[in-house]
């Protein structure tokens, strides 16, 4: 008996010994296992500069937490920059997909396409394309197919809209000056069918397509050579990156001016008429999630914009000498003052 317990002793101290060891490594090997779990990590590639995409940045995080992401903790952003230069794009790119992410970010045609071209296998979400279908970034908006899915914009559908507004703003004005960035393949499309509504407005549109920062003072010149009254634009982070030349052809010449977007009125454009940019990136967020959490991009639909803003800039109208009629303000999701 007595060697039997001395048997049951020994036993007994091997089960404590081991249960204790699992008592004090078991930490251990969670947190080593915390560690080891990967970390999402996302590229977004902008054809702007930091300056011109901020706003749209911190929508997206907003997005990103509403869905329980923090940047820097459960997931890691990786930004790009083109500032502008369009034959940056392949390169930032390249670079993205050499960090692995899961997903990439982006917007405009011209950043879309780049990050389209360089991967078929990384998910690509943009937040505001002009003309997904017609530029060829999705095969149709109920099922994009590929890589590629996200927000699209109604931005040629907008245009009438715009310069309706411009013309109730400012009735007096008959000539106006149409300034977009050449390369889409939606470009010349979009001026003729803006081209269109402005006769039933009683207005005549002048083309100004510029390509790179060269083209401006040639365009700026044919627009004074032509007599234009007012000023509307095609939106482009090309031409939001450049916004300082445009503001100050149209103050010099005192242009009011149409944009598409709120960020250009922000920053001192007189008003603008369009999809609400920012919502967008929010949304944007919700298409990562999904990814993240499995879906393939080729069955998420392309959304269209569900919020649209008017933005009246009331400093610069009065900097360039116009008065805005009391029931165009009224009609004002936003009036800077």
């Amino acid at each position: 008996m007595k060697v039997v317990s001395r048997q049951w002793s020994v036993v007994s101290k091997s089960v404590l010994c081991v249960a204790l060891c699992a008592v004090l490594f078991a930490p251990g090997l969670l947190v080593e296992a915390q560690q080891a779990a990967k970390v999402p990590r996302v590229g977004i590639l902008e054809l702007a500069s930091p300056s011109a995409s901020a706003s749209g940045h911190r929508a997206f995080q907003q997005g990103l937490r509403e869905h329980g992401y923090v940047e820097g903790k459960n997931i890691f952003l990786d930004y790009r920059f083109a500032n502008g230069k369009l034959e940056l794009l392949s390169d930032l790119t390249a670079d993205l997909i050499r960090l692995k992410v899961d997903a990439i970010v982006t917007r405009s045609t011209a950043a879309i396409r780049a990050a389209k071209n360089a991967t078929t296998t990384i998910p690509i979400v943009f937040t505001a394309a002009g003309a997904p279908v017609e530029d060829g970034l999705v095969s149709s908006l109920a099922r994009p197919g590929g890589n590629v899915t996200g927000l699209a914009l109604l931005s040629a559908e907008l245009d009438g809209k715009k310069l309706q507004l411009l013309k109730e703003a400012v009735p007096k004005v008959t000539r106006v000056a149409f300034l977009w960035t050449t390369g889409s393949a939606r470009g010349d499309l979009r001026f003729r069918e803006a081209e269109n509504v402005a006769k039933t407005l009683g207005l005549r549109l002048q083309s100004l397509g510029v390509t790179g920062s060269d083209d401006f003072e040639q365009a700026f010149e044919a627009a004074r050579h032509a007599g234009a009254q007012a000023l509307a634009l095609v939106p482009s982070p090309f031409l939001f990156t450049h916004r300082a030349l445009i503001f100050d052809f149209a103050a010099k010449n005192r242009l009011p001016a149409m944009y598409s977007t709120s960020d250009f009125v922000d920053a001192g454009g007189l008003m603008s008429y369009g999809p609400d940019l920012l919502d967008n990136w929010r949304r944007a967020a919700t298409f990562v999630d999904k990814i993240l959490k499995g879906a393939k991009p080729a069955d998420l639909p392309v959304e269209q914009p569900t919020k649209f803003e008017l933005v009246i800039n009331l400093k610069t109208a009065k900097q360039i000498g116009v008065t805005i009629p009391p029931n165009v303000l009224a009609r004002a999701d936003r009036v800077i003052r």
